[in-house]
């Protein structure tokens, strides 16, 4: 090797990374936290724990990285125009199984490479799929064993839920469930013998009950069931946390609520016994084995906060983990008794720490500025004490200011202290913002989440108003300069707050959001007509009434406030051919409304298209704001 050469090329990467450097920071604050790379939390192979993958946008594109944590080596597993984001690793870490869709649609198959890159692998099995004789479908749940055998989840508008089981040693995969219902892939028990399922066969979307199957050879049968929700007035919800990782072990570590909010329990699915784990904790509680299976992982929730503890099964003793006071968005205990876990808080960027104190996984090349902290608001509302995140613009003074209502997905989610760029670029330019956890939104118990049924979208919005009724009458928001914006479930809240409420808002922005109720139910994946059956009370046919109630469609004679649409053409949950009938109606009634197509799915992860869309909605801003 020339030594001059050498040099020659490691100046010229000096220089490279000097100049991109520079570039970065003269872009503005809210621009770099959307530019600079992030990572997730790594995942890592239960039986060759130095092998993880982790997610990251590091390319301007989130995709799934490889890393060797015995020499350190990284790698980018995929690399696909509109990006990835499920994969995962067989127990002993020799092979990827990552999710191929097309642009987004969620619709595909999954393939597989060896741990060590393409290259490390026969021709024919460089990205290969993974089981060839299943169809493409939307994925349902996937489970990897330690002999080569498989447990893939699919879900289909024409075969409903279907799980198949996958061997080395067999031509063709296993059909070993079916329903119309929604179900799925809860996990695989140590041995292969067991597989959990969760399903919702009672039909009620938001309550699943649990199922374990035996595999014995080719012959496949019921070995337990546990359901807390058919038969019941309540019905009450279970979710498969995992089997007990140990060889020989039936335990399945189970979330349930049945003291109205989420906790764990351990079930013996050989004796059937039932071990609640009872903690002295306000909020939602999930949890998640220690590799030796002699302590629990906790997580809490609790006000928009989490923190994680770790609680032994031998003596019940619950010792708090240290973490920074924020949102913790995944953890995972290793090994040697460390803990692994994703941190953020609204002021500052997420970071993968230890509970050792090392940060275990940092991002390359700059990093994102920090924001403004979230206040805390309580509400009086009609269902009850609703809960309000505020962040103000720093120096801003007490208002009023002009303000973003930024109204969650799901609609079972909740916001939290949590770092997020584009609620920080609207701090950024001026704006205060408030975000709100609406009746429905997790995290604050069962009863609140519940209380979303029939009167879909009405709900919310009567929360959404008082949270407005005291920013303005707290002095904190404008009443003439009040934005109404959210994407998904929050985009579907955004048009029909601006037809349910018009004179409530001065502006609306919607991404990828549910415009035609009823169109939208036809043309979504089959998962979430189930999700709309429950919420609503049955089909459009059913209950028309009720639909027609919830759909934004309905009001759009009403709609005074302009309005700004961003919309997928790919998006399988919130299809393109409702949000065209919504734009048509505001077309013929001559409301003032742009849209902005894009083509991908629910959302982009595509760092440059995220920046474009934030920039078309500030600019949509400026224009309409002041002129109303």
């Amino acid at each position: 090797m020339d030594p001059m050469s050498s040099e020659s090329n490691e100046s010229s990467e000096t220089r490279h990374a000097a100049a991109a450097a520079a570039a970065f920071d003269a872009l503005p604050a809210w621009e770099q936290r959307f530019r600079a790379a992030r990572v997730g939390l790594p995942e890592w192979a239960e039986d060759a724990p130095e092998r993880s993958l982790f997610l990251s946008n590091a390319t301007g594109t989130y995709e799934i990285y490889a890393w060797n944590r015995a020499d350190g080596a990284q790698r980018r597993v995929t690399d696909r125009p509109n990006g990835t984001t499920e994969a995962t690793l067989t127990p002993d870490g020799e092979w990827i199984w990552w999710f191929d869709d097309t642009d987004g649609d969620e619709f595909g198959v999954w393939r597989r490479q060896r741990f060590g890159g393409p290259e490390a692998a026969d021709v024919g099995e460089r990205d290969a799929e993974a089981v060839p004789g299943l169809a493409p479908a939307y994925p349902a749940g996937l489970a990897l064993g330690r002999h080569g055998e498989a447990v893939v989840g699919r879900s289909t508008d024409e075969d409903g839920s279907t799980l198949h089981l996958v061997r080395p040693d067999s031509a063709s995969p296993l059909e070993i469930y079916r329903h119309r219902e929604s179900a799925g892939v809860g996990d695989l028990s140590h041995d292969g013998t067991l597989i959990a399922v969760d399903h919702t066969e009672h039909g009620d979307a938001m309550h699943s009950a649990l199922r374990v199957l035996r595999v014995e050879g080719d012959t496949v049968s019921v070995a337990c069931e546990l359901d807390d929700a058919t038969g019941r007035e309540e019905p009450l919800g279970l979710s498969c946390l995992g089997f007990a990782p140990l060889p020989g072990d039936a335990r399945m570590l189970v979330a349930h609520q049945r003291r109205g909010r989420w906790e764990p329990l351990i079930w013996d699915t050989a004796s059937g016994a039932e071990q609640e784990i009872l903690l002295d904790l306000p909020g939602d509680v999930t949890a998640e084995w220690y590799p030796d299976a002699t302590a629990l992982l906790i997580e809490h929730s609790f006000r928009a906060r989490s923190e994680l503890y770790r609680y032994d099964l031998t003596t019940g003793v619950l010792t708090l983990l240290e973490t920074p006071p924020g949102t913790v968005s995944g953890a995972s205990a290793r090994p040697d008794g460390s803990v692994e876990f994703l941190w953020s808080s609204a002021e500052q960027p997420p970071v993968v720490r230890s509970t050792s104190g090392a940060v275990v996984l940092a991002a390359p090349g700059p990093q994102a500025p920090s924001s403004v902290p979230v206040e805390d608001v309580w509400v009086d509302g009609p269902g009850g004490t609703v809960h309000a995140l505020v962040q103000r613009p720093a120096g801003a003074g007490t208002g009023p200011l002009p303000c973003v209502f930024e109204i969650h997905g799901g609609p079972t989610w909740h916001d939290s202290d949590s770092f997020a760029a584009g609620p920080a670029a609207w701090v950024d330019h001026g704006y205060a913002v408030v975000r709100v956890n609406y009746r429905g939104s997790t995290g604050y118990g069962r009863a609140w989440t519940d209380a979303l049924r029939h009167r879909v979208g009405l709900i919310e919005l009567e929360d959404i108003a008082a949270v407005r009724e005291w920013a303005v009458s707290s002095g904190l928001a404008d009443p003439e300069r009040i934005i109404l914006a959210g994407g998904s479930w929050g985009g579907y809240l955004t048009l029909l707050g601006l037809g349910v409420q018009p004179d409530a808002w001065a502006l609306g922005l919607a991404a990828v959001p549910v415009a035609d109720y009823v169109t939208a139910y036809h043309d979504e994946m089959e998962a979430l007509k189930a999700m709309d059956r429950t919420l609503v009370g049955g089909t459009p046919e059913e209950v028309p009434d009720r639909y027609a109630a919830s759909s934004p469609l309905t009001y759009v004679d009403e709609v005074t406030a302009p309005v700004y649409i961003s919309a997928g053409v790919n998006d399988p949950r919130c299809p393109i051919r409702q949000i065209d009938n919504y734009v048509a109606a505001l077309e013929k009634q001559g409301k003032t409304h742009e849209v902005y197509r894009y083509d991908a799915g629910h959302g982009s992860l595509v760092v440059e298209e995220r920046i474009k869309q934030l920039r078309l909605e500030l600019d949509f801003v400026a224009r309409h704001l002041q002129a109303r």
